[in-house]
């Protein structure tokens, strides 16, 4: 049982890894790691501040003491030149305490500044690590910028193939119906021609039928024409011509009679 949860833990966390790798951005990943050892530099310089100031104040205190300790020195003088060895006695006694105290500030004041040091140099190669970093992540957000409006193109591009092949298909298709119906317009121009059908409308006229029409139709314009000259001569008109008789049968009507 417990394999079985292992396992299903397992599918869960590489799920959420592959979406989480799908909507990551390396851009703000990298701005967020530069942020983070800005933020850690900033601490560094902070922490050479506190121990400079700890060192400013162990000085002070120890140039404090300094002074004090000269005074005690200058009373015991003055206490041995007035005979009084015990005043002189005491002083010099308080001043052994302030020296002692003043080495502890001196060890103290070493260690700090020793401290300080350190952090200074650790600051220094953190700040050039930073720099380095951004230089470097600046590098990065470019290229990846670059790479990403590539494949933007590439894709765009890829799209418009895509289309473009779509209409040449369309094209295609267009083209081919278009000489279907011509084949078929065609081919019901020769079926009506032939006969092998018969047009409903009786329209249409084969081509006996429209010679004939087209003599019919001069012999009267002939005719027509004749009338006129012999009017404007004041002769007599002359004889018609005769236009053969145009008669409109289908082939249909051929056969039935046959």
């Amino acid at each position: 049982m417990a394999g079985i949860f292992e396992r299903i833990a397992l599918m869960f966390k590489t799920k959420a890894n592959k979406a989480l790798d799908k909507y990551e951005d390396p851009r703000e990943t990298l701005d967020y790691s530069y942020q983070r050892q800005l933020e850690l530099l900033q601490k560094v310089r902070r922490g050479v501040a506190d121990v400079a100031t700890s060192r400013k104040r162990v000085e002070l205190q120890a140039q404090k003491m300094s002074s004090e300790m000269e005074k005690l020195q200058l009373s015991a003088q003055r206490a041995l030149t007035s005979n009084r060895e015990d005043l002189a006695r005491e002083a010099l006694t308080r001043k052994a305490g302030l020296q002692q105290q003043m080495d502890d500030l001196q060890a103290q004041h070493a260690q700090l500044q020793g401290e300080e040091e350190k952090l200074v140099r650790a600051s220094t190669r953190l700040q050039a690590k930073v720099d380095a970093f951004r230089t470097r992540k600046e590098t990065i957000k470019a290229t990846y910028s670059a790479a990403e409006a590539q494949t933007r193109i590439n894709e765009a591009f890829s799209g418009i193939s895509e289309e473009m092949g779509d209409v040449g298909l369309a094209i295609q298709r267009a083209e081919d119906k278009t000489l279907q119906m011509q084949a078929r317009a065609s081919a019901v121009d020769e079926l009506l021609a032939s006969g092998a059908l018969e047009d409903p409308t009786g329209t249409y006229k084969d081509d006996i039928t429209r010679e004939l029409d087209e003599l019919a139709s001069g012999a009267s314009v002939e005719n027509e024409l004749a009338a006129m000259r012999a009017q404007l001569t004041g002769g007599e008109a002359p004889q018609a011509i005769d236009a053969p008789e145009a008669t409109v049968t289908t082939v249909t009507n051929q056969e039935d009679q046959a």
